[in-house]
């Protein structure tokens, strides 16, 4: 069967689902979607008529992290959850907190008002879109960088010895956030924001960024370490 990643490929909830397939050494074409101006009969094919789907010959899965959970079952080498019961536990813990703590924030308050909104208007963020942004950082976003400092600790990766689901969902929303001009301050997140490094250089990542870049990432060189 054929696989098909339905969505636009800025979007994290994408990205995430189209490194797994890297990681899991498996070809899938990928049909950009865009969730503002989806195609007729998008609902039909995504009910919720959110980003990404997977269509697997004649079947289509939705959401990332049941899509991720299906991709897991159908090729199970190499593996991307832990077998530990506690570690898969852990793994789809940290998936949440950054599908349902950090991307909410990150999305609405940073990607979207510097870098979509610009590219649909023609028109460059005003001072208030950069000060709630920045602020958004600072007072919402930090505490949750914190945690995944914390949470990360010496080791290479968030749960185990190797790379999991986690690690991917944890790298894909910090590539918006790059594009948008924020990254963990080094000095601060010295941990989070060498594990970013690590896993962005990696053939699951390395491509999708540098395919998204040109459009989206002219912000990314305001970073500065």
């Amino acid at each position: 069967m054929s696989l098909v990643v339905l969505g636009a490929g800025a979007s994290p909830f994408v990205r995430k689902v189209r490194s797994f397939l890297l990681e899991k050494g498996q070809k899938a074409a990928h049909e950009p979607v865009n969730p503002f101006a989806p195609p007729d009969g998008w609902r039909e094919i995504s009910p919720l008529g959110r980003i990404p789907a997977l269509r697997d010959g004649e079947h289509v899965i939705n959401d990332s992290s049941v899509i991720c959970q299906y991709l897991e079952r159908r090729f199970p080498e190499p593996p991307l959850y832990p077998a530990d019961d506690l570690a898969f536990a852990r793994a789809l813990w940290i998936e949440e907190f950054m599908d349902g703590g950090v991307v909410p924030i990150l999305g609405p308050k940073l990607f979207l008002p510097l870098v979509i909104r610009p590219l649909l208007t023609g028109k460059p963020a005003d001072d208030a879109a950069e000060a709630a942004a920045q602020e958004a950082w600072d007072k919402d976003l930090a505490p949750m960088f914190d945690y995944l400092e914390r949470t990360l600790g010496e080791r290479e990766w968030f749960v185990g010895e190797r790379i999991t689901i986690a690690d991917l969902s944890v790298a894909s929303p910090f590539v918006n956030a790059r594009f948008a001009g924020f990254a963990p301050a080094r000095a601060r997140w010295p941990r989070l924001r060498g594990f970013l490094d690590r896993v962005w250089k990696r053939p699951s990542f390395a491509p999708l960024i540098a395919e998204d870049e040109p459009v989206f990432g002219k912000r990314a060189e305001r970073i500065s370490d």
